[in-house]
């Protein structure tokens, strides 16, 4: 290993790798050579035919800064022509478009498998797509991933100088024009941020499609509350035939579940540094990805950034024909030097979610929020359980016992007038707990209908009676339910020099237990917004001991809360607690 911080990682061993031709793609046993791939051909049933000839590059060899060799597959136009390479940097197989867990997911959420050749790597570009438009698509198994040596590390700066050294490798082949792009959905966007921040000479640009930027804050702490459930659904692409060891991050949050851990530190990304044009996709409705994506493009050091807000789950927005075709005008402009007026797109396109077919899409600004947005409190009435706009005279309190039914309170108000709300919202509420010394709050903000229906939206194709089951109380990623946030109220120490008004930060350096009947003040961040009510519609604010979200993806749990006694909210008087909103006065 080349990084010290490796030193204080905790290991455990991969997970074997199967090379029987099925359990990772038809094209995954190992031979480096080059063949031709014909136009026409079907690399596996169920998939789309070639559209064009190509030249696949076979696990090839490319060697690291410390001699570790890690292998990539490589597919090139026939041309002879040198080109740019698109990069898809990601422990989930170079060669398993065919695998069998990726073809039941795609078809599991309604999109099937037609739309892509075969020889996509996951939440990567199609090759087949991009060779007939004059780019070379690089998929690399990382270190310690099947045939490549080393011990796997997951984001960070091991992955972050490896990626580096494979561009630079790209940049000096003789098929390349120098130029390189990182681009790919979740995993292959968290990649980006980190290897961009190392400045690669070649990496010419970047296109991060929702991907969280800090693994203590958006992954394995989220709020402070520890979450290993879908880490280790993660782990399980940690697959080796050579019986690499494997970064056990369940592991490493019980021996350091402060950030301050060095462990942890190297997984925070300093997007500050990044140079290269970005196009950034981000959403309101991805659990795992939206905070990180938002504060991502908050800090991004590009003179040269796009970000658009979308209405979808990330993989159906990123294989749209239409988002593709987008996506090359952004390529064709930094990588192929076309003058096709990318330049002159808006810097920002934002979405506001209606629900019931009245979403709007691609408003520009020139930021997010954009211009006219202010930041109004609606305070919390516990005698009428109504948010109102001026604070309570007197102290008030209201409570509910954790882990009962209904285990929360919730607090309502009835628009007379359109209002349109597009920023970050956040919640400051004042809280004591009896019967214990600390307590997990999950918050919702919710849009009700003129009837008083709670309204959601599936963001993917499949909205059968399975995904009614799977996303009634979990699967958030696959239908959008409202704003959220969760916080620890132990964790809840805000860092001075990260948090706003707009938007809390927490330290994450201490645990501050709670004395019986002390009263603490929680700043709470809640997930980016936008969103329409017309008159007659609700807005519902749900405080909960329950993680109303549950799972992120089906067949794997979400949160557990630490929760006993009963929660008591305070508000009125010297408690003022509120909900704060980003109006847009129009």
């Amino acid at each position: 290993m080349t990084v010290d911080v490796t030193k204080e990682m905790q290991f455990s061993d991969a997970f074997a790798y199967i090379d029987d031709g099925v359990e990772h793609g038809v094209l995954s046993p190992f031979e480096t050579k080059e063949l031709i791939l014909k136009k026409g051909e079907k690399i596996a049933e169920g998939f789309k035919p070639l559209d064009t000839d190509i030249k696949m590059l076979k696990d090839i060899p490319v060697k690291l800064r410390d001699g570790v060799t890690i292998y990539t597959d490589i597919y090139l136009p026939i041309t002879n022509d040198k080109v740019p390479t698109l990069i898809a940097w990601s422990p989930y197989g170079k060669s398993a478009g065919t695998a069998p867990r990726y073809k039941n997911l795609f078809n599991m959420l309604g999109m099937g498998n037609q739309w892509n050749s075969g020889l996509t790597k996951f939440e990567a570009p199609d090759p087949a797509y991009w060779t007939r438009h004059g780019y070379a698509v690089a998929n690399p198994d990382m270190r310690g991933i099947a045939h490549s040596e080393g011990n796997t590390t997951m984001l960070g700066s091991q992955e972050a100088q490896d990626g580096y050294d494979l561009i630079e490798w790209i940049a000096q082949q003789d098929w390349s024009n120098g130029k390189t792009a990182l681009t790919g959905t979740s995993y292959l966007a968290w990649s980006q941020w980190f290897i961009a921040a190392e400045r690669p000479p070649h990496l010419t640009a970047i296109n991060p499609t929702e991907g969280l930027s800090d693994a203590y804050r958006d992954l394995a702490f989220i709020g402070g509350i520890p979450d290993k459930n879908f880490i280790e659904r993660l782990a399980v692409n940690h697959v080796s035939a050579n019986d690499a060891k494997r970064e056990d991050l369940a592991k490493e949050m019980d021996a350091d579940p402060l950030v301050t851990a060095p462990v942890w530190q190297d997984k925070i990304a300093d997007t500050s540094k990044i140079e290269v044009p970005a196009f950034v996709i981000g959403s309101y409705s991805n659990t795992l990805h939206t905070m990180g994506t938002f504060r991502a493009w908050r800090t991004l050091g590009s003179k040269d950034k796009w970000l658009r807000i979308h209405d979808r789950q990330e993989w159906p927005y990123y294989y749209d024909k239409n988002n593709t075709e987008e996506l090359r005008r952004f390529f064709d402009h930094y990588l192929l030097g076309k003058d096709n007026g990318w330049e002159n797109t808006a810097p920002v396109r934002y979405t506001t979610i209606g629900f019931q077919g009245k979403n709007e899409t691609d408003i520009p600004a020139t930021s997010f929020p954009p211009a006219g947005v202010n930041n109004q409190p609606f305070y919390l009435n516990p005698l009428t359980r109504t948010l109102q706009e001026k604070p309570l005279s007197q102290a008030a309190t209201v409570q509910y016992v954790a882990n009962d039914n209904p285990g929360r309170v919730s607090f309502l108000t009835t628009f007379d007038a359109p209002v349109t709300m597009v920023g970050y919202p956040k919640a400051k509420l004042f809280m004591e707990v009896d019967g214990y010394d600390d307590m997990d709050i999950f918050i919702m903000v919710q849009k009700l209908d003129k009837y008083s229906n709670v309204l959601s939206e599936f963001v993917v194709p499949n909205h059968g009676a399975a995904l009614q089951d799977f996303t009634q109380e979990g699967a958030s990623a696959l239908r959008y339910k409202g704003v959220w946030g969760r916080l620890r109220a132990s964790m809840r120490h805000l860092d001075d020099k990260m948090s706003t008004d707009e938007i809390p930060a927490y330290s994450f350096d201490r645990v501050e237990k709670l004395a019986p009947k002390e009263i603490v003040q929680l700043d709470v961040v809640l997930s980016p917004m936008g969103m329409t009510f017309a008159p007659g519609e609700s807005l519902r604010f749900v405080i909960s001991s329950k993680n109303e979200l549950g799972s992120v993806m089906p067949g794997t749990p979400g949160a557990t809360p630490d929760n006993q006694g009963i929660h008591i909210l305070h508000t009125g008087g010297e408690y003022d607690s509120y909900l704060q909103l980003p109006i847009l006065k129009k």
